[in-house]
């Protein structure tokens, strides 16, 4: 009896130390399982930086389509200002002025701006309501060019010197310089932003990725005596964290387009407001077109495929330096 218990004792012992089945790497159960709390955080870590870089990138675009068409308006206009100058007629000036554009070559309408036009031009900085009645507010005509012939505005400027000494010609140069700049240097902070928020992506994959391989490490060992080289290891994070970054991605960039879509809306009930046409004159009718759709359809890709880059590269670094070997 002794013998024959001696001889069940190992099967028994055997049956009672049987280890766990491990994992599969597909179907529903993962090595990097998506459905976890972590793998939830990193989902909307990403969808917020997503929506950052998106959100970056239409603003970019907005500000560049606004300048090109403000400096394009600009371009097919000039003002004359006439200031009020004691001894002389301003309404007479005025008209006088208009004459004398209107039979310079290249300019094809002369438009004395009313005054309350003028006036609500100051708003912005005076506020509204503000009686201008005792203010010597200059005169404004609006001229504008034919394109189909150059203007001489050396001509008229010195016809305005000679018979309107309290006008003068604007060409708006300096305003197009400054709105060029202007411009240029929204778009180069929002691509900066763009840029930092890609970074931040990857640091924050590469730290998730880190923490999931060391979490995983027993089943990566059984993996790797079983015969599973590390590019089969590395693959299978990049699939599963691609799929994290490719939802993040959508997420953050529907939301991007959701607030755009929310500031057009708000823009457009301020109707008649002074701050609505200082904000269409930065961003326009928050109209993104084809161009915005395209970039935030690329800032979205570009988040999941660097996800999973990153995440492949992490794997194959950190199993490189586990055991002081190079990657298989």
């Amino acid at each position: 009896m002794t013998d024959a218990s001696h001889e069940r004792g190992p099967e028994h012992g055997a049956e009672a130390a049987a280890p766990e089945p491990l994992p599969a790497l597909g179907g529903n159960a993962a090595l990097v399982p998506v459905d976890s709390t972590e793998a939830r955080a990193l989902v909307a870590v990403i969808a917020i930086l997503a929506f950052l870089a998106a959100l970056s990138a239409c603003a970019a675009e907005l500000v560049a389509a606004a300048s090109a068409q403000w400096r394009s308006r600009i371009a097919q206009e000039m003002t004359i200002q006439v200031r009020p100058v004691s001894g002389r007629d301003m309404e007479t000036d005025v008209r006088r002025s208009a004459e004398l554009a209107r039979a310079t070559r290249g300019i094809a309408e002369a438009r004395p701006m009313p005054k309350g036009e003028a006036e609500r031009l100051l708003e912005p900085w005076l506020g509204a309501g503000l009686d201008l009645s005792d203010i010597p507010v200059p005169h404004l005509i609006v001229l504008k060019l034919d394109p189909a012939a150059p203007i001489d505005a050396e001509a008229l400027k010195a016809k305005l010197a000679a018979e309107v000494p309290s006008a003068s010609l604007d060409d708006h140069a300096l305003w197009v310089a400054r709105l060029s700049t202007m411009a240029r240097a929204i778009v180069g902070v929002a691509v900066a932003v763009v840029v930092l928020v890609f970074a931040a992506t990857g640091l924050a994959v590469a730290f998730a990725t880190r923490g999931a391989v060391a979490a995983n490490r027993e089943v990566v060992d059984v993996l790797h005596f079983v015969g599973a080289d590390d590019a089969f290891i590395a693959r299978e994070f990049q699939r599963r964290f691609f799929r994290m970054g490719l939802k993040g991605g959508a997420v953050g960039g529907a939301l991007a387009l959701g607030f755009i879509a929310l500031c057009a809306f708000l823009v457009a009930g301020w109707r008649g407001s002074a701050t609505r046409d200082q904000i269409e004159a930065l961003f326009g009718a928050f109209d993104i077109g084809w161009q915005g759709y395209a970039s935030v359809i690329l800032v979205a890709a570009f988040v999941a495929g660097m996800t999973g880059v990153v995440s492949r590269m992490t794997v194959r670094h950190f199993l490189q330096n586990l055991a002081g070997r190079p990657a298989r």
